[in-house]
């Protein structure tokens, strides 16, 4: 059997846990603003900034955008980057201009399309893991169709009816942050769906061997979903701030992606039964 874990899944597995650490910390202490909340921020941040660093340049070894695996890391190696780059700017509006919630900001310029990429690098994964096994499926099929639908309504019931009174666009609020606020939950939801369909959460590719690391991409963008809906319902009703529970989300939901790609890292040896 393959060895496990290999050297950037073990560091990125010590930073989540020391990352838990602090965010218990800080819950037990009732600390909600100040230097270390903003410093929960970025630190959160660096998982998905170095890890997709490390990704970008791991898909050279499966032949980078000339094959499926090597788009798939890429791609979700840049969105996490940008994600990360994001973050970095959130920081920057956090420390320096004493900002606790820049939002939308400059920040959203490295958020918003992160969801794109790395989104589209778990639909290449999952095409070349097990395409054929949920596209046969009917059921399947059903659900890539009605499930945006339900997160849709059930997104725009929890943000617009009830966190801002059925108003779709209050007084002081710009048309761009009701617009991200649907997108962002919305975007991870869609590409979970699309992922999960897709692939059928059949991952037998290359005789199992990255399986883990496919099913924790897939989780990923599910627990980024949760982390979105909770930021974007908390900036809306300003209840809001740093090192929150979302916060807590999102950083697992990167947490998860990361370790995820960043498991093809290197070539595993084919799993014995």
């Amino acid at each position: 059997m393959s060895g496990g874990l290999n050297a950037p899944q073990k560091i990125t597995v010590g930073f989540y846990a020391l990352l838990v650490i602090f965010w218990l910390a800080l819950f037990a202490t009732g600390t909600k603003e100040g230097f270390y909340n903003y410093l929960y921020s970025f630190r959160f941040g660096l998982i998905p900034l170095i890890g997709g660093i490390v990704a970008m340049m791991s898909a050279k070894r499966w032949g980078g955008l000339r094959s499926a695996i090597g788009k798939a890391v890429f791609f979700i190696g840049l969105g996490l980057f940008l994600w990360g780059s994001g973050e970095t700017i959130w920081s920057y509006y956090n420390f320096f201009l004493n900002e606790p919630a820049p939002y939308p900001s400059l920040a959203d310029i490295g958020f918003a399309p992160s969801i794109f990429f790395y989104g589209l690098g778990a639909i290449y994964l999952s095409k070349a893991t097990g395409a054929k096994y949920g596209l046969r499926n009917p059921y399947a099929k059903a659900f890539a169709v009605v499930a945006p639908i339900v997160i849709f309504a059930i997104s725009y019931y929890v943000l617009v009816t009830i966190a801002r009174g059925g108003v779709l666009l209050p007084e002081g609020e710009t048309p761009l942050k009701v617009v991200l606020d649907i997108v962002y939950p919305l975007g991870d939801f869609l590409a979970f769906a699309i992922a999960a369909v897709v692939s059928g959460l059949s991952f037998k590719y290359m005789g199992g061997r990255y399986t883990l690391d496919a099913v924790a991409i897939l989780l990923g963008l599910f627990v980024m979903f949760i982390g979105d809906s909770i930021f974007s319902y908390t900036t809306t009703t300003g209840t809001f701030y740093n090192a929150q529970f979302g916060d807590l989300m999102l950083t697992t939901g990167l947490f998860l992606l990361t370790y995820g790609v960043i498991g093809f890292y290197n070539l595993k040896e084919p799993q014995t039964q």
